[in-house]
């Protein structure tokens, strides 16, 4: 399942896309870097950054605010922040294995909530 060249993010419970081009971020470096130096081009619908192993993030000398989503490793949703801004810390969320940075409004958009069930599978 990690394919780094990207996954998309499929909610189940919802019947909806959350992302389809979401990169992973499963190695020091990639989690240290996540999406720092992104600009807000970066954020357009449809993208995300899946940051694994992790109970929290922060968006310090990010450019722009992001929706955050912490899944378990059912990838069930333990935890939701919405339109985190720049130079904040997120809650940790200790049942989380790993969080979904979105786009901000990506929640909305989607309608996740806590509980729906995710899939998340490598793009072809």
């Amino acid at each position: 399942m990690h394919d780094r060249d990207g996954v998309y993010v499929y909610n189940r419970t919802r019947q909806t896309f959350v992302a389809t081009e979401v990169r992973i971020a499963d190695t020091y470096l990639r989690r240290l870097i996540g999406l720092l130096g992104k600009t807000s081009r970066w954020a357009k619908p449809g993208r995300g950054l899946w940051i694994t192993p992790s109970c929290g993030v922060h968006t310090i000398g990010m450019l722009f605010p992001i929706d955050l989503v912490f899944i378990d490793r059912d990838c069930r949703v333990v935890g939701i922040q919405e339109y985190v801004r720049p130079f904040r810390v997120s809650r940790v969320c200790l049942k989380a294995t790993s969080v979904l940075e979105f786009p901000a409004y990506t929640i909305h958009r989607s309608g996740t909530e806590l509980g729906d069930n995710l899939e998340i599978a490598p793009v072809h």
